[in-house]
């Protein structure tokens, strides 16, 4: 399997699949149904400079975390896809119950 590791405040991320909702038997095509805007930081770069001083990066490998609709590039790496996001386009790191919440419902989308 490939890595990759991303460069400078760039951070890779996984998107996390909502479980699909089926109401009034109305089943809604992937094509129409909007993307996650959340994910798992998968790798980190290194950080920033900002007047030669090294600026780590806030997020880190594991953290689960919020971006924008329409932010970053996606990618594909053996097949899987992935976004690379600028850390300033990282919304924020969920933390206790709602990640909680979300990890179940990523456990939940793999079981189909």
């Amino acid at each position: 399997m490939a890595k990759l590791t991303p460069l400078g405040e760039r951070v890779l991320v996984r998107r996390i699949n909502e479980t699909e909702s089926v109401r009034g038997g109305i089943i809604i095509p992937d094509t129409a149904k909007e993307k996650p805007q959340e994910g798992v930081v998968v790798a980190v770069g290194t950080g920033r400079y900002d007047k030669g001083q090294h600026v780590p990066m806030t997020v880190k490998e594991g953290d689960r975390v919020l971006f924008g609709k329409y932010a970053g590039s996606e990618i594909k790496i053996d097949g899987e896809e992935f976004l690379i996001l600028k850390e300033e386009e990282v919304y924020g790191i969920l933390t206790g119950a709602a990640a909680k919440h979300a990890d179940k419902a990523e456990k939940a989308g793999a079981r189909r």
